[in-house]
């Protein structure tokens, strides 16, 4: 259950003391017990923050913005946090190669007018993330002569970057972030087959073929290279990769595809994209606003991404590494007010029901966007996405609360299997432990009553969330010959026999 609970983050979110905002050196406390809400973190990673100049790396501290990465992650391995690394934007010393008025961070990550499906063209970036395995990954057996570091002090006494190989601290790299940026042109948007021939160079620099200290299996053969999260959620370009894939790197002893990624990616927001959605024949509500998970077709396109991973192994998994609600009044991912319930309240019921609705597809894991919204304290800048955070400065939002408070009543508990629709009844196992949750997949204060059978169970516990605490409350109950009804509303109630 805790690994549909993560959240998009950036360095900051981390190490900047607000009362100290130049004192980027280590993870400060306050940040990191918030950031303990959440099973995992996705870190969006600018490259040209380890690249600052071509040829030469910097990760404690970054030659840009002079933060610690070894901090960071250091600090969520010891706290159980998983860290996927999005390592994302193409830095200024390449884009620069593009005409002016084309040159921006979104850019393709090859030299202007280079061959776009060939891999050779994405060797600077395979590099690159060469030198990130190197240093987080598991592989401690590495050629230290192919490691450059950046070692000219910023100013005087400044701590400069050491080598280290093999801090076993990152286990997940993700190539780029949403490749298929329609929105932005051509420059931007890469086909499936063009994106497949950047993963090969970034995944084992096209099987070697791009010469020594390439690509993330080069430098560490255990670390899993995550697809970049698709902003359309279409399986078609994932199909593409695959073909590329087939003609370029051949089949596997086996017989299967030579794949260069470990984990399918898509991201989804609820009622974003419509008229995109609407040429699939998917059914997604046109309320200018974002509606709750189960009211539109996001189960069956996650059904679509984990048939296309059965497909291609037991092993592959598939996640989906950005979704979420804004708070803001008129967004169009905007929750809405629902019988006296706070824009917050509603969000915390939508982001975990979200979760919810993931395990019963199939989904292995979630990142929330985003921790901190994007938009200052009271600004209001139309983005979007610019309210959407799960936390406060200080403090948690409802919907960090629900995560945490399911987290420690259920975190090892595995999705079985669903016993009602409507309301939906799902069950959860772990060892010999059941846990039902239920809710009324509906987004208009609905209220049913739903008898529970609880077999032979004479009492049962409800466990209901609770804003604003770190855990739920709990009301234990008899059972009638070991039925039990249960009022359920559109926020998860938790029902444990005894």
């Amino acid at each position: 259950m805790k690994d549909l609970f993560g959240v998009n983050a950036f360095e900051w979110d981390f190490l900047q003391d607000p009362h100290n905002p130049n004192d980027g050196s280590k993870v400060y406390e306050p940040k990191m017990q918030l950031m303990k809400s959440f099973s995992a973190v996705r870190h969006y990673m600018d490259w040209e923050k380890l690249e600052d100049t071509q040829g030469t790396y910097s990760f404690n501290p970054t030659k840009r913005g002079g933060w610690n990465y070894d901090a960071v992650y250091a600090r969520c391995k010891q706290e159980g946090i998983t860290v996927l690394v999005c390592m994302k934007n193409t830095p200024d010393w390449l884009y620069k190669t593009y005409p002016a008025g084309k040159q921006d961070a979104d850019d393709i990550p090859v030299k202007y007018g280079s061959n776009r499906e060939d891999p050779k063209s994405y060797i600077a970036q395979a590099r690159a993330i060469y030198q990130f395995a190197a240093r987080y990954g598991s592989n401690k057996n590495i050629d230290t002569t192919g490691i450059h570091l950046n070692h000219q002090p910023r100013w005087s006494g400044d701590q400069i970057n050491k080598i280290k190989v093999g801090l076993n601290l990152v286990k997940y790299v993700e190539c780029n972030n949403e490749p298929d940026k329609w929105w932005k042109g051509k420059r931007a948007q890469q086909t499936g087959r063009e994106y497949a021939a950047n993963l090969s160079a970034f995944y084992d620099g096209n099987k070697g073929k791009l010469g020594k200290n390439v690509g993330v299996k080069a430098a560490d053969p255990n670390m899993k290279v995550v697809m970049g999260g698709l902003a359309k959620a279409d399986v078609k370009f994932v199909h593409e990769m695959i073909d590329w894939c087939k003609e370029n790197r051949g089949l596997k002893p086996d017989g299967s595809v030579d794949l260069c990624f470990d984990v399918v990616n898509f991201h989804m927001y609820s009622n974003d994209n419509i008229g995109w959605y609407d040429k699939l024949k998917y059914k997604f509500k046109s309320k200018k606003s974002g509606v709750a998970p189960e009211t539109n077709s996001m189960g069956e396109m996650a059904d679509s991404f984990v048939a296309l991973a059965g497909e291609l192994g037991k092993n592959m998994e598939v996640w989906t590494t950005e979704t979420g609600y804004d708070l803001r009044d008129g967004s169009i991912q905007g929750v809405k007010t629902i019988e006296g319930k706070s824009a917050m309240l509603t969000q915390a019921d939508w982001i975990l029901r979200t979760s919810l609705m993931y395990a019963r597809h199939g989904i292995n894991r979630v990142f929330f966007y985003e921790a901190y919204d994007s938009d200052a304290p009271g600004s209001d800048s139309k983005n979007p996405f610019g309210t959407s955070g799960l936390l406060n400065e200080g403090s948690r939002r409802p919907s960090a609360d629900y995560l945490l408070q399911v987290t420690k009543l259920m975190g090892e508990y595995v999705y079985d299997n669903t016993v009602s629709q409507d309301p939906a009844v799902d069950i959860y196992k772990f060892r010999d432990k059941t846990m039902y949750v239920l809710v009324v997949p509906d987004e208009n204060d609905r209220r049913e009553d739903y008898t529970l059978n609880l077999k032979k169970a004479k009492k049962a516990r409800i466990y209901t969330l609770q804003p604003g605490a770190n855990a739920m409350t709990f009301k234990d109950y008899e059972t009638s010959h070991g039925n039990l009804t249960v009022h359920v509303t559109e926020t998860p109630v938790f029902v444990e026999a005894l």
